[in-house]
């Protein structure tokens, strides 16, 4: 994980103190912060690091399947089964499981994987002895699973079997320079990548992905350096092929770094950077108040839902993540 701020770097040590530990890991955090790239980690600086690493989506698993993917099943189980077919703990076996949107699952998704928690025994769709496996779980989601037990949304005793040890990834607005760290890096791959010419973020433009709140977080990062590469003739990409790229940075150029009410910014960034903010945090709050539906935002915050779709979209705030599974 590349980054040199406090936060990411209490990350790294945790990682290292989690991978000796060979037990469940639950990591949460906003979408694009890392997950699997953390999971990955994990396994990777483990004792497991020669057996396979699994990553499976959850809410892409339909119900109706949930038991045949995760422990396979036997010839004849069902129609068109000619033969066995192993599930992904099989897959998994010395290695890791990683479990991504683990809070997409269904309740019967969720009964199916406590059950198997519990102790690690499973049986094939179809019958057969029951076999057991000692592939490590790893859990990841973008919710907070302790506020989706309160709703109900999620069970609290599995809640409990995959929280056995916990990771919170910091999202990129709170890790302080990593920005501009991963904004060269992330250019050096595009051009390596397409096997282009180098280029270079000009000042203005590095004063502006520095002030962005990014919501996507290092996933946005990583798509806004390919598209402003794209934008740029020259060998320096300023504001201008920025803008280009994302309009969303509009207005982030008066910004430097520092405080956003020092006296040295001047009266115009201080205030438009604290517009900026209070625009996004008031946003972000009014979206989970309105579980992502954005005529019903429209009608909590009083403004008329065009005009609320434009200004999620200059923030880049998306609806998926707020709604309720």
């Amino acid at each position: 994980m590349l980054g040199q701020s406090q936060a990411i770097q209490a990350i790294r040590a945790q990682l290292q103190r989690y991978a000796s530990c060979d037990v469940q890991v639950l990591i949460e955090g906003e979408t694009g912060t890392g997950k699997e790239l953390v999971a990955r980690e994990i396994h990777y600086a483990s004792a497991r690091r020669d057996h396979p690493f699994v990553p499976v989506n959850c809410g892409a698993i339909p119900d109706s399947l949930i038991e045949n993917e995760l422990f396979g099943h036997g010839r004849g189980a069902f129609t068109d089964a000619k033969g066995a077919q192993p599930g992904l703990i099989d897959h998994a076996r010395g290695g890791t499981l990683f479990l991504d949107e683990v809070d997409a699952l269904s309740d019967k998704g969720q009964v199916t994987l406590l059950r198997f928690l519990q102790d690690n025994e499973y049986r094939p769709v179809g019958g057969g002895a029951a076999r057991v496996s000692d592939a490590r779980i790893i859990a990841a989601t973008n919710a907070c699973l302790e506020q989706q037990v309160a709703a109900g949304r999620f069970r609290r005793d599995l809640h409990y079997r995959l929280n056995a040890l916990y990771l919170r990834l910091p999202p990129l607005r709170e890790r302080d320079d990593d920005v501009a760290l991963l904004a060269a890096h992330f250019l050096g791959a595009v051009t390596a990548r397409l096997h282009g010419p180098a280029k270079c973020w000009g000042e203005d433009a590095m004063a502006a992905l520095a002030a962005y709140a990014w919501p996507g977080n290092v996933r946005e990062l990583d798509n806004v350096a390919l598209r402003a590469y794209m934008c740029a003739d020259a060998a320096v990409i300023g504001l201008a092929e920025l803008l280009r790229a994302e309009p969303a940075f509009a207005g982030t150029e008066a910004i430097p770094n520092g405080r956003a009410n020092a006296p040295s910014l001047g009266f115009s960034a201080a205030k438009t950077h604290a517009i900026r903010k209070f625009e996004y945090d008031y946003l972000t709050d009014l979206m989970q108040q309105a579980g992502g539906n954005i005529s019903a935002a429209a009608r909590l915050s009083g403004t008329e839902r065009r005009q609320l779709g434009k200004l999620l979209r200059k923030h880049g705030i998306g609806t998926k993540q707020f709604r309720p599974h």
